[in-house]
């Protein structure tokens, strides 16, 4: 047995989070349900505008570290972040959410990473990020004894914007094949994939990632298609397990020429969509390592994605953790 299920790599970002009128989107330039990113002038501006927030240690791969502790996995996390106010609060979170997190903090240069999120009333997000000290993660910063006693090693696409913080990426990859693990790729966001997209494609293509996290978008730009089955035959062909999710249409566990097709789920409200593709990741993993069906990780995915959607912010509540365990939710169209 390894000593941790999980252990994800990412940007180190503290979320702040606020609920805010359709009118702030105009008035502070904002566009609108995306993420832009933004230098620290801006990023202390907007912080200024803010109301009541919420403040969490986030990023995506943080956000799903978090996810699956709280399902009950052995869960690690390597991140940077500046020995400042906000740095401090990132690592405390993490350990309070039973993360295992010990990166050393950076004590100069940037600061501490954080993204802003207004979240409109009809739920939807637009992030504005600061990245600091979260694009300074080394290969000296990833733990050989912690990501080779992780059966899983995660890591968001976003990572692949720094030559540092690629090698790291690479470095974590060859520590846990060289002992036998599984690597994960979650590609991020379509402009991620643009960017980069040969080096993703050799990835996969290579060995060197097992496990896929995609949106269908993110697929489709991985292979050039505006054409989902294309990109559906594409992934097919590699062999490897892949995660897509499709909104409406549910998600897809692809797995060779096997395809596990998975609902959407009824909710009673959609609150606030931060951390969704996040949480459907961290769903899937604590799934999979405990040993489940692939149609059994899917729904305990698409659980966990429709349960975070629910609240505000990207944390699951000890009930929704327990309702998802326990397929207390139910199926059906939102």
């Amino acid at each position: 047995m390894t000593r941790f299920d999980v252990c994800s790599i990412g940007n180190a970002i503290v979320d702040v989070l606020t609920e805010a009128p359709d009118t702030a989107i105009a008035e502070y330039e904002l566009n609108r349900g995306t993420m832009t990113l933004i230098d620290e002038e801006r990023a202390d501006f907007l912080t200024s505008v803010m109301g009541d927030r919420v403040v969490e240690a986030g990023g995506s791969a943080g956000n799903t570290a978090v996810g699956l502790a709280g399902l009950g996995a052995r869960s690690a996390y390597i991140g940077k972040v500046r020995d400042d106010d906000l740095g401090h609060q990132f690592a405390n979170s993490m350990h309070q959410h039973g993360v295992h997190y010990d990166t050393s903090f950076l004590s100069e240069s940037l600061g501490t990473a954080r993204c802003l999120i207004f979240v409109t009333p009809d739920g939807e997000r637009t992030m504005n990020t600061y990245l600091g000290a979260s694009t300074l993660l080394k290969p000296q910063d990833i733990d050989p004894d912690v990501v080779g006693e992780s059966a899983i090693t995660y890591m968001e696409g976003y990572l692949w914007d720094r030559e540092d913080a690629k090698a790291a990426f690479r470095r974590a990859m060859e520590i846990a094949h060289a002992k036998g693990r599984l690597t994960s790729l979650s590609l991020s966001d379509p402009f991620c994939v643009e960017r980069f997209r040969a080096e993703f494609l050799d990835l996969v293509t290579s060995g060197q990632i097992d496990i896929l996290f995609a949106n269908e978008e993110e697929l489709k730009s991985l292979y050039s298609t505006s054409d989902y089955a294309q990109a559906q035959a594409a992934i097919k062909a590699t062999g490897k397990l892949a995660c897509v999710t499709r909104g409406l249409k549910g998600s897809e566990i692809i797995q060779g020429q096997e395809v596990v097709s998975v609902p959407v789920f009824n909710i009673p409200k959609r609150v606030d969509t931060t951390g969704a593709g996040d949480l459907y990741a961290a769903g899937f993993l604590y799934g999979y390592t405990s040993g489940q069906s692939l149609a059994e990780c899917g729904e305990l995915a698409s659980r966990s994605g429709a349960a975070v959607i629910q609240r505000f912010g990207a944390r699951l509540t000890v009930e929704q953790c327990d309702a998802i365990k326990s397929n207390a939710m139910e199926t059906g169209a939102d």
